[in-house]
């Protein structure tokens, strides 16, 4: 994956190891905790969270995604199987407060006045 890494351009500063970059960021999604508790030794958090960003915006994650699923295919490793499972949809905020009406009971009130 080393040749699909972004390499600095211009008269910058040269990045740290992009290895300890990716570990950090790998560390602090497995963790849940924020930027700023990156451990040192993966480099400043700051830095990191800029690459990530960059990364992203750039579009460094999707192509190094699809070099790796194109890799793990290849080696037949890839399962497309997935499993998609909605049964906890929280309704949006301003739709808690409305009333359960479903008109279930209007249909059935019109159909016994006619019944009548």
């Amino acid at each position: 994956l080393e040749p699909l890494m972004p390499v600095p351009v211009g008269r910058s500063r040269p990045w740290t190891d992009h290895r300890l970059a990716v570990e950090g960021m790998a560390w602090k999604y497995r963790t849940g905790a924020p930027w700023r508790d990156v451990p040192e030794r993966f480099g400043k958090w700051n830095s990191i969270y800029k690459r990530f960003a960059r990364w992203a915006e750039d579009g460094t994650w999707e192509k190094l995604l699809a070099e790796v699923q194109k890799q793990s295919d290849a080696a037949g490793k890839l399962d497309w199987v997935v499993s998609i499972d909605s049964t906890i949809a929280r309704v949006h905020q301003h739709g808690a407060t409305l009333s359960r009406d479903t008109g279930g009971c209007v249909e059935s009130q019109e159909s016994a006045g006619r019944a009548a």
